[in-house]
């Protein structure tokens, strides 16, 4: 891995394969956590607007046709800390991607039209999110989860915010944050000349004064809470968690060797006890984040509202477990997290972004140590952490069937 600081600020991470195809992510050190009433969920508005038209390529579809001809992907995310951009392509065509890219970032038009009729997209989308149970008992558990971190308002902002932006306000949030010394540029893949490319399309941006976020003291749960929603729905939805340790905390290795002794596929003891052994519900699921300075550790399922106590009282049980795990459980739970790892880092574009995170966290370098900080978690860590964090202050949420 090569790691270089452009004069205007960009970090670029090049990471050479002999693959057929390269990846570029660009990324962006700023996301909703960043927002606040009046700008909430723009983070994501800009996401959706950087492929609405340059002042070299008219629209979407003149964007999108220019990568798909060459059987190109391309697509972004938003989350609380980043904004992300990328093109996967066949490696002949890295400087079509590198092309596309860099127009989207340094040319964007912001149309009036555009932003009025994107705005109609983002709200489709903000009402898609509360339809899907699925989707939408996450927004209520972070909203119910966290007292103080803007962790607990959504991606996508509210409503009222989404339907008040105006050109000026989307414009000039744009040029605040998304600035050359904010941005890191992740390639993986077969590409030649990285650095004098990368130097070539975005070189001429301009450096601005990078905006903070304020740190933000979330306070440790004290006590159970618990938010119920009845909906129209066929099946009942619960999710039950806790705040948990920041990437850059040891406990947060712990926690991935957790999740994968809980929650792998159909052999973790979460899906063993709640729907292989009981029957009780057809989905479950361990969802564990780990950002810069927040962490969640939560389990998910969907069932009768009838069997909520039992299916709350199982995941509490296996969590007491974990003070009781094996050398078998933990050495499988390893080769699980190494394998899937592995797996997914044959892909170029998951293997441009895990870098990319990396570096907004501390170091880019830092992916090279992941495995090996997996590798040295004990018996002793699992059961320090489970006890620790996975206690009887949990946060539970249910969306509940009417009816």
């Amino acid at each position: 891995m090569k790691k270089y600081r452009l004069n205007n600020g960009i970090t670029l991470i090049f990471e050479k394969t002999l693959s057929k195809s390269v990846a570029v992510e660009v990324m962006f050190k700023v996301g909703s956590n960043f927002e606040n009433k009046q700008t909430a969920g723009i983070s994501h508005f800009l996401e959706h607007m950087l492929f609405e038209g340059t002042k070299k390529r008219k629209d979407s579809r003149e964007i999108a046709n220019e990568i798909e001809k060459y059987g190109g992907e391309f697509n972004a995310y938003t989350t609380g800390d980043r904004t992300a951009f990328f093109i996967k392509i066949i490696s002949n065509k890295f400087d079509v991607a590198m092309d596309i890219l860099s127009d989207m970032v340094e040319n964007p038009v912001f149309d009036e039209k555009i932003i009025e009729k994107e705005k109609q997209v983002v709200l489709k989308e903000i009402n898609m999110v509360t339809d899907d149970s699925r989707l939408h008992q996450w927004v209520l558990f972070q909203k119910t989860l966290f007292d103080r971190h803007p962790a607990k308002y959504p991606t996508y902002g509210t409503v009222e915010a989404v339907k008040s932006f105006s050109r000026k306000q989307v414009a000039d949030y744009y040029h605040e944050h998304y600035i050359p010394n904010n941005m890191i540029i992740s390639i993986v893949g077969n590409a030649k000349n990285a650095r004098e490319t990368v130097q070539k399309y975005f070189g001429r941006l301009k450096p601005g004064k990078l905006v903070k976020r304020p740190k933000v003291a979330e306070p440790a749960q004290a006590k159970i809470k618990k938010f119920v929603e009845k909906k129209k729905t066929l099946n009942s939805y619960m999710v039950l968690g806790y705040k948990t340790a920041a990437r850059m905390h040891k406990d947060s290795y712990v926690f991935e060797v957790i999740t994968a002794i809980l929650g792998r596929g159909q052999s973790g003891w979460m899906f063993d006890e709640i729907r292989n052994k009981r029957g009780l519900a057809y989905q479950v699921g361990v969802n564990n984040e780990r950002e810069s300075d927040y962490g969640l550790f939560a389990v998910y399922t969907g069932l009768d509202k009838s069997k909520i106590e039992d299916a709350k009282q199982i995941i509490l049980q296996q969590f007491r477990r974990l003070e009781k795990i094996t050398k078998k459980d933990l050495e499988e739970a390893k080769t699980y997290v190494e394998g899937s790892y592995a797996l997914q880092m044959e892909d170029n574009f998951h293997y441009a972004d895990n870098i990319a995170v990396w570096e907004t966290m501390k170091d880019a370098r830092l992916a090279d140590s992941y495995l090996k900080k997996i590798k040295k978690v004990t018996i002793n860590d699992v059961r320090k952490a489970s006890k620790k964090y996975l206690n009887d202050k949990y946060t539970l949420v249910v969306i509940e069937q009417s009816g």
